[in-house]
């Protein structure tokens, strides 16, 4: 009891100074504000905006501000999105979207936009309509990076005014209709047949190529052979001719006899050659080109 007494009798002297002591605690909490590094806070004072709190400690007027919104920072991803488009040679195609933002300045985004999420998905819906149906369904395939582009481009443009920032713009599937994907099936197809028969038409023609150049290395070399012959018989008869002219009859009748032994000689190597009949004349060939010979010797 004694002690509950002095703790009344001493809060009754130094009201005043508790009340103060009290006042000043709550000021300090009311007016110190610690803002994480992934945030922002919007200041208003008196329903108007006052301030923006950056990361770390900021000290506001107690009773007068308050921390109005506490905006985060970090990048944000709507959920994936489906729009119908059609392009310009009137194909109907489905566009799944992913966008990716983040809020660099909240004093924007909270006083001009309500809804930031559907705002975003609404613009990008309208923007991917207009760009697909400048290009046809080839172009939008082959340049999907370019369409990309464009697409944040103008997101980013449109959404500046609130703040935000289009960190990401992606398409992430093109989807044909039944009918439109099964017709370009049957182009596919018909395209792969047409190579195929181009590739087996160059073939025939490149082996016709090849079978002439054949059939025309085989006649040049026929055609040498034939020269080179005519060529060495060219230079027999030129010894031939010369002998007789140095010699006179006794060398061509020589040269005649020669040819008529080796003839013979040919007709004796036969592998069924029993009986060899030899003309009368063949005895007397026989003794002129000894004769000669001996002649000679």
């Amino acid at each position: 009891m004694d002690i509950q007494q002095e703790l009344l009798t001493f809060a009754g002297e130094n009201a005043v100074i508790i009340a103060i002591a009290l006042f000043v605690i709550v000021c300090i909490l009311l007016g110190v504000r610690i803002v994480p590094q992934s945030e922002k806070f919007v200041v208003e004072r008196f329903g108007r905006l006052r301030s923006v709190l950056g990361p770390g400690i900021n000290l506001i007027v107690p009773f007068l501000d308050k921390v109005a919104h506490k905006i985060s920072i970090l990048e944000r991803q709507l959920p994936n999105a489906n729009q119908d488009a059609i392009t310009r040679d009137n194909v109907l195609v489905q566009i799944e979207t992913s966008v990716f933002y983040r809020i660099l300045q909240p004093e924007k985004t909270v006083y001009r936009i309500r809804d930031v999420d559907a705002a975003i998905s609404t613009t990008v819906a309208g923007i991917v309509r207009a760009e697909i149906g400048m290009m046809e369904l080839d172009e939008v395939q082959s340049n999907r990076s370019e369409v990309i582009a464009k697409i944040k481009s103008q997101v980013a443009d449109a959404v500046n005014d609130w703040g935000i920032e289009v960190t990401r713009a992606e398409i992430l599937d093109v989807d044909l209709d039944a009918q439109t994907r099964e017709a370009m099936m049957q182009q596919l197809n018909a395209e792969r047949a047409r190579r195929a028969q181009v590739t087996e038409a160059e073939g025939k023609r490149r082996a016709v190529e090849l079978a002439a150049d054949a059939e025309l290395y085989a006649a040049e070399q026929t055609a040498k052979a034939r020269r080179i012959a005519a060529d060495a018989e060219a230079y027999a008869t030129g010894v031939v001719a010369q002998a007789i002219a140095e010699n006179g009859l006794e060398a061509a009748q020589y040269q005649v006899a020669l040819k008529q032994v080796e003839a013979l000689s040919s007709l004796g190597k036969g592998g069924g050659t029993q009986t060899i009949v030899v003309p009368a004349s063949a005895m007397d060939a026989f003794g002129e080109a000894f004769k000669m010979l001996k002649g000679r010797g």
